[in-house]
């Protein structure tokens, strides 16, 4: 059974770097074939890929947080991190970390693990 994760600061204030780590166990996330991806849903909206980690070490971004969003990899301890800089208020949301087999995702019921998420709010 592949657990995942994540963890991180709750409050971050805004124009700092959001940064979060999922961990995962009962899975390695270098095993062929599975991505692993960040999604967040904003409070009173719907689910927001972020972007996704490769078994190869390639990263995806969304296009429209691309410019601020970088997902990286530890396969020592087997997790992978999310680094959002310049926040903003908007950026506040429950932010989840998920495996995947094929990119773009159709749809949430496609992810086959997810971690409980954590609420992440940006706030002076």
């Amino acid at each position: 059974q592949v657990q995942l994760q994540e963890s991180g600061p709750g409050l971050v204030k805004p124009s700092q770097t959001l940064s979060l780590t999922c961990t995962v166990s009962g899975g390695s996330i270098t095993a062929d074939y599975y991505y692993w991806s960040w999604i967040r849903q904003p409070p009173g909206k719907g689910l927001e890929w972020m972007g996704a980690i490769a078994y190869v070490d390639t990263a995806f971004y969304s296009p429209s947080l691309k410019s601020r969003t970088s997902i990286s990899r530890d396969t020592t301890k087997n997790q992978f991190t999310l680094q959002l800089a310049s926040v903003t208020p908007e950026d506040t949301a429950v932010y989840y970390c998920a495996r995947i087999r094929t990119l773009p995702a159709g749809g949430a019921n496609e992810y086959d693990y997810w971690g409980q998420g954590t609420q992440v709010t940006v706030s002076s």
